[in-house]
């Protein structure tokens, strides 16, 4: 497991790679929600009502941030989070 802490537009974010069997899982998460690769499921992050984007045929952060959300919950939909928008505008929404 992997993880680094960096910036998006001034605000912290945390960054996570995991090497699993079959695809890495890769998250990057601010205060007010996450981006995470398809391995993780958005119907349970809308259980939750968690803030959750979910952007897929990732392998590593970097490839998550430059990527277009392909997924975004009802709680990171109502903070500004839409399809399309790449991973990294997404962290900026949901970062503090």
């Amino acid at each position: 497991m992997t993880t680094r802490e960096f910036l998006i537009d001034g605000k912290k974010v945390q960054g996570v790679e995991i090497s699993l069997a079959g695809a890495p899982l890769i998250m990057v998460h601010g205060a007010r929600g996450f981006v995470m690769c398809g391995y993780l499921d958005l119907q349970t992050a809308d259980k939750v009502k968690a803030a959750a984007a979910v952007v897929r045929g990732v392998s590593s952060v970097d490839e998550l941030l430059a990527k277009p959300v392909g997924g975004v919950s009802a709680a990171a939909a109502a903070l500004g989070v839409k399809l399309g928008m790449t991973g990294r505008d997404a962290l900026s929404l949901l970062a503090e």
